[in-house]
C-alpha cells in the first residue's frame, strides 16, 4: 500500500471515529422501563474510567415544569456499596444497550443506606445548552463588600437559589412504572422522592487559601452544593497515572475559577461529547447562564467514604477548553483554547521582610471576577500580614480596561476592625461597579497592585480648624490652620493656603472634611441625579473617590447651582437655572443650594477622620 493511500485511510478512519462519537445513539425517557439494567462510567481513582451497574427504578415525570423529567435508579459496583452516591460523579454517563440515556446527577438525601440516584435525561442536557457565537449577559449577583460568610450566603440565596429539592411538595412528582403503578422496594415512600432528591454535591478544589478566607468563601459555597477541600497545585505530578488519550465520557473534568498562586475550581464528570462540544454534570454549578470558565482535566486521588457525603478527592489539571453554559440541566462548553483570564499582579512590600510578588488568573464573570479578586487580595494579606490590630496598608496601582482609561488606586488604610478587608473592598468596589453596569460591557484587561504594609497604626482626627484673620479680603490668599491629633495623642498643626475668589463677598462656609464624610454630604446634596450616566462618567467618578489620607477643603457660597446629566455645576447664572428648572421633568437636573467657590486637598501621613465647618466673612475693602 502506498504512503498516500495509507495516509488517506488513516484520515478517513479518524473522520469516522469523530462521526461515531458525535452520533452516540440515545434513548429517550419514553422508552425507559423499571427493571432495565444499564452501565455507567466514572473515575474512582487516578484517571482510569471504570464501569458500574445502574438498575432503573422508574421515571419522575414533569418535575418543576412540563417535560422536566428525572430517571430514578439504584447504583451498584465499585465502592458504591460503602460510599453511596459520591460527590464528583455528577455527569457520569448511563447507557442501556449501548444507548446513552443521561447523566447521574441527583442523590437521595443524606445518610442514605443505598446508592439511589437521579439521572438527568440526555435530551434535556443538550437542549438546554446554547452555543451562540455572541455571549449575552449572564446572571447578576449583588455581593456586598467587605465580604462575610453571611452576606455572601444571603446574596447567593437571593440571586441563585438552585440547590433545592427536585420538587417542593410531595404531590409535585410521581414515580411511574411502565404499567402506571408506583415502583416498590425503596427506602422512602414514593411521594417523598422529589422532595428528597438534590443535586449531587460538587467537590471544590481549594489550594493556597488561608484558613480564615477559606472558611468565609468555602462556607458560603458549601451552602450552595459544593464540598470545599484542600488540594495541591494543578498540573501533572511525578508518579501520577497519565490520562487515557483524548477526553471521553466518564472522564473527570474540572472548572477553573482562579489559577496561579491560588487555585480554586470544581470537579465532576463528562457525560457526552458531540464533536468539540462537551456536556457534563447533569445539573448546574450556579445556573449562571452564559459563562467563560476554563475547562480542565481532573485527577482523582481517591474516594473518601462518609455517611453524610462521600466525595472524590481530586484536583484540576491542564486547560483543554472553555465552559460556555451553566444551565439547570448541564454545564457545557467546547474543547480547544481556554478563555482569557484576567491577570492580577500583587506586590507586597513589608517593613518586616522581603518584597514578594504574586500572580493570579481570575475568570471574567460578573459574579466571580470581583469575588475571586477580593479573595485573592485578602488571602495574600492574611497569609503574610496580620488581619487585625495595629496595621497600616498603603495601596497603589491600576486596573487596565479595554477601550477606556485606567482606574487608579492610591489610598491608605489603618485602624478599624480590619484594614485589610477595607483595602480589599476599596479595590474590588469599582470592579464590581463596572462589570455589572447597565450601559455597556466592560472588559477588565488586568490589575496591578503594590501594597506597602506596616505594623504601626497611622490614624488621626480633626480637632480644630481656624484662620488668623476672621474677615479676610476677597482676592487674597488666606492660610487655613488645621489641628490633627494622632493615635498617640500628639498634636500636629498643618497649614493650607487657600485663595479667596475676587468676586466673593459676605458670609462663606469653609468645610474641612475626611473623604468618607465628604462623599456622604455630596450624595445627600446631589441625590440620584448625580449618578453617572455612562461608563466614562463612571470611571471619572471612581477615579475621584476620596482617599483616607487626604483632608478635603471646600469654600462654599450661597449661589445656586445644580447637577446636570450627572455632572456637578456650581454658581450657574439665573437665566441658565431658569431653563434647567423648567425642564426638571426630564430627570436630568437636580438643584444645589450652595456653590463651591474653591476646592483644595491636603495630603497627610495618616488615615484621617473628622469634619469641621468654619464661617468666615469676606470683605471687599
Amino acid at each position: 500500500m502506498s504512503t498516500k493511500r495509507l495516509g488517506l485511510l488513516l484520515l478517513l478512519t479518524a473522520v469516522g471515529l469523530c462521526t461515531l462519537r458525535a452520533e452516540t445513539p440515545q434513548m429517550g425517557v419514553q422508552e425507559i422501563r423499571p427493571g432495565m439494567v444499564g452501565i455507567s462510567r466514572t473515575v474512582f481513582e487516578g484517571t482510569r474510567v471504570e464501569e458500574f451497574k445502574v438498575h432503573i427504578l422508574g421515571v419522575l415525570e414533569n418535575i418543576v415544569g412540563t417535560h422536566r423529567n428525572l430517571i430514578l435508579a439504584k447504583l451498584e459496583g465499585g465502592p458504591l456499596a460503602h460510599t453511596g452516591v459520591i460527590a464528583g460523579m455528577s455527569g457520569s454517563p448511563v447507557y442501556i444497550d449501548g444507548r446513552l440515556i443521561g447523566a447521574v446527577s441527583y442523590s437521595l438525601g443524606s445518610f442514605s443506606k443505598e446508592p439511589i440516584a437521579g439521572i438527568t435525561p440526555i435530551a434535556e442536557m443538550t437542549d438546554a445548552a446554547s452555543f451562540n457565537e455572541t455571549r449575552p449577559t449572564g446572571a447578576r449577583v449583588h455581593v456586598e463588600f467587605p465580604l462575610t460568610r453571611e452576606n455572601l450566603t444571603a446574596a447567593f440565596r437571593k440571586a441563585l437559589n438552585w440547590n433545592r429539592p427536585f420538587a417542593d411538595r410531595s404531590g409535585d412528582s410521581q414515580l411511574m412504572s411502565g404499567s402506571g403503578i408506583p415502583a416498590l422496594g425503596l427506602p422512602v415512600s414514593t411521594d417523598q422522592l422529589g422532595t428528597l432528591l438534590r443535586p449531587i454535591a460538587t467537590p471544590l478544589v481549594m489550594s493556597g487559601f488561608e484558613p480564615e478566607v477559606a472558611d468565609t468563601l468555602g462556607g458560603a459555597l458549601r451552602d450552595q452544593g459544593f464540598l470545599p477541600m484542600g488540594s495541591g497545585a494543578s498540573g501533572p505530578r511525578p508518579g501520577e497515572m497519565p490520562y487515557e488519550g483524548p477526553l471521553k465520557p466518564g472522564d473527570a473534568v474540572g472548572v477553573m475559577f482562579v489559577n496561579g498562586d491560588l487555585q480554586l475550581g470544581a470537579t465532576g464528570t463528562v457525560t457526552h461529547l458531540d464533536g468539540d462540544r462537551v456536556y457534563a454534570f447533569g445539573h448546574p454549578m450556579y445556573n449562571l447562564g452564559p459563562t467563560e470558565f476554563p475547562m480542565t482535566r481532573a485527577y482523582v486521588y481517591t474516594v473518601l467514604p462518609s455517611l453524610f457525603a462521600s466525595v472524590k478527592l481530586s484536583s484540576t489539571g491542564e486547560t483543554i477548553g472553555t465552559f460556555l453554559q451553566d444551565r439547570a440541566t448541564t454545564i457545557a462548553g467546547r474543547l480547544g483554547p481556554g478563555p482569557h483570564l484576567i491577570p492580577i499582579t500583587l506586590t507586597l512590600a513589608s517593613d518586616r521582610g522581603p518584597t514578594r510578588t504574586f500572580h493570579f488568573g481570575v475568570v471574567n464573570d460578573q459574579l466571580f471576577t470581583p469575588l475571586m479578586t477580593y479573595a485573592s487580595i485578602l488571602n495574600t494579606l492574611a497569609s503574610y500580614e496580620r488581619q487585625f490590630g495595629a496595621t497600616t496598608f498603603n495601596v497603589r496601582g491600576k486596573a487596565t480596561l479595554k477601550k477606556h482609561e485606567d482606574i487608579t488606586f492610591n489610598n491608605l488604610f489603618s485602624g478599624g476592625d480590619s484594614p485589610a478587608m477595607g483595602m480589599a473592598a476599596y479595590v474590588v468596589a469599582p470592579i464590581t461597579f463596572l462589570v455589572g453596569n447597565d450601559y455597556e460591557k466592560v472588559d477588565l484587561e488586568g490589575l496591578d497592585l503594590t501594597i506597602t504594609s506596616s505594623e504601626e497604626p497611622k490614624t488621626a482626627i480633626v480637632e480644630r480648624v481656624w484662620v488668623d484673620d476672621p474677615r479676610p479680603r476677597a482676592g487674597r490668599t488666606v492660610p487655613v490652620k488645621i489641628l490633627l491629633r494622632t493615635y498617640r495623642g500628639e498634636e500636629v498643626v498643618r497649614t493650607l493656603p487657600i485663595e479667596i475668589p475676587a468676586n466673593a463677598t459676605g458670609s462663606l462656609s469653609l468645610l474641612v472634611s475626611d473623604g468618607a464624610r465628604l462623599s456622604q454630604a455630596d450624595q445627600r446634596d446631589a441625590r440620584a441625579s448625580q449618578q453617572p450616566r455612562s461608563v466614562p462618567q463612571m470611571i471619572r467618578a471612581l477615579n475621584k473617590t476620596p482617599r483616607n489620607n487626604i483632608l478635603y477643603v471646600k469654600l462654599l457660597g450661597s449661589d445656586a447651582g445644580g447637577v446636570v446629566n450627572g455632572e456637578r455645576l456650581s454658581s450657574l447664572p439665573p437665566s441658565v437655572l431658569a431653563v434647567l428648572e423648567a425642564d426638571r421633568n426630564g430627570g436630568n437636573f437636580n438643584p444645589l443650594h450652595t456653590a463651591t467657590l474653591g476646592e483644595w486637598e491636603l495630603t497627610t501621613e495618616h488615615a484621617v477622620s473628622g469634619s469641621r465647618t468654619l464661617t468666615i466673612t469676606v470683605s471687599q475693602n
